[in-house]
This record gives structure tokens, C-alpha cells and sequence, in this order.
């Protein structure tokens, strides 16, 4: 596949993190099928016009990544309108604070649906085309809280654990077709979802003490190690997890 494989989905995209991601690839001319739930239309649709702004193709298209038939819909569209995809970012996660012993059912059941299900049901439909193409560059956005995790987030730390795990293998079921399957764990990252905790001064200061960098992190910050693993310079680099946290976990 040569450097003109351009084509990626990015889940998620509306805001934070996915926001930046598609701005990030579109900026490095990459064409775009940007992805989130139809309640989030308005600022999908604003993050596509920012994105088309670089030159490149974009297109939005609604889809709850935990309903795999809106997720086979949504990878036929790409198709139909975009001819193929050479890239999936799978970032749609959400997390909904609670303790073990209090965390409702629901909240479990939403989380794991969302953040590890909707990553798999993703890369389910677009393998066949991958193979097909004998080429593929599969990305989940991961999170150091899959590694270490907090208080409060034992759902949301188990989701991630289980992306880093089902990559690590899906890996090394891919490899032979020219697929690599990378993670990236964001630390903390400065996003609406971030806010709950980092608007408390308390809290934003103690994390930037833990941080090698010593600040928090901007959604910016993880585009690039994102265009890394969607792009040839990561070629002959699979099943990694790549911690993009300012230096919290240094491994």
C-alpha cells in the first residue's frame, strides 16, 4: 500500500479527544469519515467543516458504536462514499464515575458497552475490507486508567484493560494481511470529560505533581502519536500500547 492510503474513521469525533484526533489527521492530509451519536450532530458537524478546511475529504455519519447493526451501517457508508478505509481510530469511551460498591449495574453494563464492545463491534466490520486491501491501520484509544487506574473508576478502568488486551491479540490474528493494531492511553487530558475533576485546583495541581511534564494534558497532545500508528512510519509496529501522559506511568 503506498503513502497515499489515506482514508480514516475516526469514532467519537465530535469534541475532546476525537475532536482533536480529526483535526490532527486532517491536518496531515489525511480524507475523513467522522463518527459520533446523533444527539452530538451540531458539533460533529462543526469538527467536520474544521476538518474539511485542510483540503481533504470528510464526511459525518451518526452511529452508537454499542448496536452492531449501526455499526455495520455506518462502515458500509464509509465505504459507499469514501471507496474504502485504510484507517480506524476507535476513541468513542465514555466513563461515569462510582465506587465499587455503589457503581450501578447500568453503569457497568454502559461503559463496558461503549468503551470495549463498541471498539470491537468497530474493527469487526472493518476487517474484512482490511484483509481484502491486505492493509490496515487499527488504533484504540486506550488509558494509563486501563493500567493503574482510580477510585471511582473500576468500570471504566476494566473497559480499557480489556481494549489493551483484545489489541495485544487481535494483533497477532491481523499481522499476516498487512493490519497493525496499536493503543494509545492518554493520561490525563484536559477534555469535557476530564473537567468533573480538573476544574478543582486541588486536584489539577496534585496530578501535574505526578506528571514528569508537569501540566495536564491538551487533546492536541494525542493526535500525533495517533497520525503515528495510522500512518506507514509505524509499518513493522504492532500490539502496542503507547502511554501518551506527560510521564505518569514510565515504562
Amino acid at each position: 500500500m503506498t503513502q497515499n492510503a489515506r482514508i480514516a474513521l475516526v469514532t467519537g469525533a465530535s469534541r475532546g479527544i476525537g475532536k482533536a484526533i480529526a483535526l490532527g489527521l486532517a491536518a496531515r492530509g489525511f480524507d475523513l469519515v467522522l463518527n459520533d451519536i446523533a444527539a452530538q450532530a451540531t458539533p460533529l458537524d462543526e469538527t467536520a467543516a474544521e476538518a474539511r478546511a485542510h483540503g481533504g475529504r470528510v464526511i459525518a455519519l451518526h452511529a452508537d458504536v454499542s448496536d452492531k447493526a449501526q455499526v455495520q451501517a455506518m462502515v458500509a457508508a464509509s465505504v459507499a462514499q469514501m471507496g474504502t478505509l485504510h484507517a480506524v481510530v476507535n476513541n468513542a469511551g465514555i466513563l461515569r464515575a462510582s465506587d465499587v460498591e455503589h457503581c450501578p449495574e447500568e453503569y457497568w453494563d454502559r461503559v463496558m458497552d461503549i468503551n470495549a464492545k463498541g471498539t470491537f463491534l468497530v474493527v469487526q466490520a472493518v476487517l474484512p475490507l482490511m484483509k481484502a486491501q491486505n492493509y490496515g491501520r487499527i488504533c484504540n484509544i486506550a488509558s494509563i486508567g486501563g493500567k493503574h487506574g482510580a477510585p471511582e473508576q473500576a468500570h471504566y478502568s476494566a473497559s480499557k484493560a480489556a481494549v489493551m488486551g483484545f489489541t495485544r491479540v487481535l494483533a497477532q490474528e491481523v499481522g499476516p494481511y498487512g493490519i497493525t493494531a496499536n493503543c494509545i492511553c492518554p493520561g490525563i487530558i484536559l477534555t469535557d470529560m476530564g473537567r468533573v475533576n480538573l476544574d478543582d485546583p486541588a486536584i489539577s495541581n496534585a496530578w501535574k505533581a505526578k506528571t514528569a511534564m508537569a501540566r495536564i494534558g491538551d487533546p492536541e497532545d494525542v493526535a500525533g502519536p495517533v497520525a503515528f500508528f495510522c500512518s506507514n512510519d509505524s509499518a513493522f509496529v504492532t500490539g502496542q500500547s503507547l502511554n501518551v501522559d506527560g510521564g505518569i506511568v514510565l515504562s
